[in-house]
């Protein structure tokens, strides 16, 4: 069973950069797959970005590429969203997500993979 916790949402404005955190429960951290994503009022949840369990492979949504950035450091349990360069659109609940284990570290799963684990969220608020 693992556990997350999201953490570094809030107000921002237009072009300002937030960075979120999500913090895992479990001894084997290093063998999941780590998702970010994100909903926005009235629409369907997103995939934002991935990274594999070493965190030495990412993959982007194409509205995201370029300004975000995803990291995991293994040893303290937790990834990262670096969001620079912000836009209103942006603005949504995000949710981090972990699939796994997997025994291989370089794994990737598809975007839309049923990911098993799910944090409970943190908004983020982009004004114009």
């Amino acid at each position: 069973q693992v556990q997350l916790v999201e953490s570094g949402g809030g107000l921002v404005q237009a072009g300002g950069s937030l960075r979120l955190s999500c913090a895992a429960s479990g001894p084997t951290f290093s063998r999941y797959v780590m998702g970010w994503f994100r909903q926005a009022p009235g629409k369907e949840r997103e995939f934002v970005a991935a990274i594999s369990g070493s965190g030495g492979r990412t993959y982007y949504a194409d509205s995201v590429k370029g300004r975000f950035t995803i990291s995991k450091d293994n040893a303290k349990n937790t990834v990262y969203l670096r969001m620079n360069s912000l836009k209103p659109e942006d603005t949504a609940v995000y949710y981090c997500a972990a699939d796994g284990p997997y025994a291989d570290p370089t794994r990737m799963v598809q975007t839309d993979t049923p990911y098993d684990y799910w944090g409970q969220g943190t908004q983020v608020t982009v004004s114009s």
